[in-house]
């Protein structure tokens, strides 16, 4: 464990320290984003925190690879893959941080990475579907599958970095839980000695927590397309790493290999949902999927009267549970026919809360009770002052 503990603190210590250099870098280049009617935050503030976490990663594999027992690890050319993926999709998203990039172009570029992510040997060998059994992919269909889900994976965190520190904060979170489960794994021996996804897993905690208090509200510096980007393809890779690469059940009861492709919707419940619900939305105003809007979750509790840190702690605690909910079984080996019920209640419960359409029925309700409790206002043809009757407060 100390191993994993080194990477994460080196991790989280070069991003910390280079984030301020990377706020002069960004206002210099002129990469500050500035407030509008799309946007929540009240001054113009420096992008490109991506670039901080880039060169930790970088750093933090580094010492990995001189740490005795991850040599097996570095064996194979996934790490350098990865870490190959992690420059392209950075640099994608600094160019539209820096000039707006269209939508076809900004999933050409994705898909590019994780193309070098699946030439490199991160690639999906099965595929589970939940309650049922398991399917071999061949090679082409696996590659195929394994870019479909670097692009998803990349573009829901994306979709959440809405609020001071929300992402950061909700990937440290995930990238947690999926380390303890990963190791878990290790421990009973599912996962090799060479598979990378417990130390990349760590190395992404590390990136977020280091990051996290520049980050959050009021927040001197954003991370930018070019953070949200990279942090996605980490935990695709991590996903992949675990899910789609044995054949083997889990004390024949965990609900992680019942439906292991299924890990990443549990263990970042609130960005996929916030993904579901954007797509659907867009598509039923039939504006683009890349136009951004305020009826993400978090602006939805912004609108309930949550200020930015309430909201983002709220948003914290929500991804806890769910990760606490798919974990606890991994060690009990209890509960693991529960799980999929919690988890649908409380995704039932989250749309409840947040369905758009119940902030616009509480708003009519009121605007309906105000209008019976206050008087219209007086016109011409209206009877004196005097003689009109009031509705009584109720």
């Amino acid at each position: 464990m100390w191993r994993y503990g080194v990477v994460f603190a080196v991790a989280a210590a070069v991003t910390f320290a280079l984030t301020p250099a990377v706020w002069r870098l960004s206002t210099r280049w002129g990469a500050v984003v500035k407030p509008d009617e799309r946007r929540i935050h009240e001054h113009p503030t420096p992008t490109l925190g991506g670039i901080a976490m880039l060169i930790a990663l970088l750093v933090a594999l580094g010492v990995a690879r001189v740490i005795p027992g991850f040599g097996p690890v570095f064996e194979s050319s996934e790490p350098f893959g990865l870490a190959f993926a992690a420059i392209v999709i950075l640099a994608i998203g600094m160019l539209d941080d820096l000039r707006e990039v269209s939508a076809p172009a900004k999933v050409a570029g994705q898909v590019f990475a994780a193309s070098i992510l699946g030439l490199a040997g991160v690639v999906m060998f099965y595929f589970r579907v939940p309650f049922a059994d398991f399917y071999v992919l061949s090679p082409d269909l696996g590659f195929l599958v394994t870019v479909v889900w670097v692009v998803a994976m990349a573009n829901a965190v994306n979709l959440i970095d809405g609020l001071d520190g929300l992402a950061s904060g909700v990937v440290a979170i995930a990238a947690g839980a999926f380390f303890v489960y990963s190791y878990r794994l290790s421990d009973v021996g599912l996962l090799s000695e060479d598979n990378m996804a417990p130390l990349i897993v760590a190395i992404t905690c590390g990136l977020c927590v280091g990051f996290l208090p520049h980050n959050f509200h009021p927040a001197k510096i954003f991370m930018g397309d070019s953070g949200s980007l990279l942090l996605g393809l980490l935990m695709a890779a991590t996903t992949i790493s675990v899910g789609g690469r044995t054949a083997d059940q889990f004390s024949g009861q965990t609900y992680f290999f019942f439906a292991p492709l299924v890990i990443p919707f549990v263990i970042l419940g609130v960005p996929f949902v916030d993904t579901a619900l954007a797509i659907i939305r867009r598509a039923r105003r039939r504006s683009s999927l890349s136009q951004a809007d305020k009826e993400h979750l978090h602006h939805r509790l912004m609108r309930q009267g949550h200020g930015q840190r309430r909201s983002v702690i709220i948003l914290w605690a929500w991804t806890a549970i769910l990760s606490g909910v798919v974990l606890v079984p991994t060690y009990t080996n209890q509960g693991n026919a529960v799980v999929p019920f919690v988890v649908a209640g409380l995704a039932v419960l989250l749309y409840t809360l947040f369905h758009p359409g119940v902030r616009q029925t509480a708003r009519q309700l009121a605007e309906e009770d105000d209008s019976a409790v206050w008087p219209k206002p007086v016109s011409a043809s209206d009877p004196p002052a005097g003689l009109q009757r009031r509705q009584p407060f109720p």
